[in-house]
């Protein structure tokens, strides 16, 4: 294929692969304005719960790089077997993880259920419930992006977010339901996900396969999530600190420039996506790709643009997703702040994606380093804050969680660069 052909694949591919990302992103902010129908104490909740969902779902998220790496390498017919034994095998072994989930949940929920402010366990227990599906869902949806099925891998993120939005309206809107009816819904859009994603796999899920060697795959599985779950920690850790010690009565504020601000990173996740099984192709055929060429220099001027407009325009966003409910828009002040903070996440999630692709995992204990920085510096900053005017704190947790994006944008650029300067070198030599 020429350099030509490779743009246009990638453009088209990147360019289905936003249009899905963002029908889904409509779809799941279209839920924030039925949602912000419930009283605010009990949409603070709600997100909550969907940033718990993300934080224990980071396995998950590891399982669809590991796959979608996996999936990309198997040129061979060995290959093939092994990824189809892989597949069978992580099915069972992330359903025992999750009893062993249900169980500590169990222990805990007195504990979690007032930490959380939680008015209704139920909430609690649908969201374990949705953890479930969503351990199932990345192993299909890694087999499709590995395989380059984009078209399919975009109707299971539609549908996610299609789910959810019928779910929450419909339990919400007709039925007058809280946290946990919204977490119903959640967990409906998750499940539809599922099935549209286990249909086109199912030829690889039936095929003859070997046993898994868990040792060889576990030195891939581990990297591999803890360098997703860095950025993932970063994205989700701070609404659950704001929730656990502020009062409920303020943080459905947070909650609503949060939204705004994870938003941006879920709308240029598509284009590292389509990235990473490009670079794994290429290095298993030992081709040459400008995928990461591509993917950095949208990611810039999407985020970009974004940001910009979000500080033109604060209160536009809060006006689109909470129209029912105008008293959101004192959030207006976060929104840029979260805009720029979430700028640096973005543009890391690519380089790490690319390092990953690669199986550079040097990179992974600094980048989990930086995330439990920033998990320390929240844990310490949250006691005085709360003596602090309550938007003037939710301005500072904002600026550490960009801080620790700057850190872990930096660490991934390190590497990018080491790793460039270490290939430039072995073709010197070879000269």
């Amino acid at each position: 294929m020429s350099t030509a052909e490779s743009r246009m694949t990638f453009f088209r591919q990147s360019g289905w692969m936003v249009v899905a990302n963002t029908l889904c992103g409509v779809f799941m902010a279209a839920v924030h304005p039925f949602a912000s129908m419930m009283p605010p104490a009990e949409y603070s909740v709600f997100f909550t719960l969907l940033r718990l969902f993300t934080l224990l779902a980071i396995p998950a998220a590891g399982l669809q790089t590991i796959f979608a790496q996996q999936t990309a390498a198997a040129v061979t017919e060995a290959q093939q077997r092994e990824l189809a034994g892989a597949a069978r095998a992580i099915l069972t072994g992330t359903f025992l993880i999750w009893l062993g989930v249900v169980g500590i949940v169990a222990l805990l929920q007195n504990q979690l259920v007032m930490t959380l402010q939680i008015s209704n366990p139920m909430a609690l227990w649908i969201t374990i419930l949705v953890v479930l599906a969503a351990l199932w869902l990345p192993v299909m949806q890694g087999l499709l992006q590995g395989g380059q099925n984009f078209l399919w891998l975009g109707w299971s993120m539609i549908l996610n977010g299609f789910g959810r939005f019928a779910g929450v309206a419909l339990i919400v809107w007709l039925w007058h339901g809280f946290a946990a009816g919204a977490m119903t819904g959640a967990l409906s859009g998750v499940l539809a996900a599922l099935l549209a994603g286990a249909w086109p796999c199912w030829r690889i899920l039936r095929a003859p396969g070997t046993p898994l060697v868990w040792r060889r795959w576990l030195s891939r599985a581990v990297p591999l999530t803890l360098g997703v779950g860095a950025s993932l920690f970063i994205m989700c850790a701070d609404m659950l600190v704001v929730q656990s010690n502020f009062s409920s009565e303020i943080t459905p504020f947070y909650a609503a420039g949060a939204m705004i601000g994870v938003a941006l990173v879920t709308f240029t996740t598509p284009l590292a996506a389509v990235m990473f099984p490009k670079i794994v192709r290429s290095l298993a055929r030992s081709e040459k790709t400008d995928a990461l060429v591509l993917a950095m220099g949208t990611t810039v001027l999407l985020a970009g643009l974004a940001a910009v407009g979000c500080t033109l325009f604060p209160e536009l966003p809060l006006r689109i997703m909470f129209f029912k409910n105008p008293d959101y828009l004192k959030a207006a002040p976060l929104v840029p702040w979260f805009m720029w903070c979430m700028v640096p996440l973005t543009l890391a999630n690519v380089l790490v994606g690319n390092l990953l692709a690669r199986a550079q995992f040097a990179a992974v204990p600094w980048l989990v380093a930086v995330a439990a920085g920033y998990g320390v510096t929240l844990s310490v900053f949250v006691h005085s804050a709360q003596a602090m005017e309550p938007f003037r704190a939710f301005r500072t947790v904002v600026q550490i969680l960009g801080l620790f994006g700057l850190l872990l944008l930096a660490v991934a650029a390190w590497f990018t660069w080491r790793e460039k300067e270490r290939i430039k070198g072995q073709m010197e030599e070879r000269i």
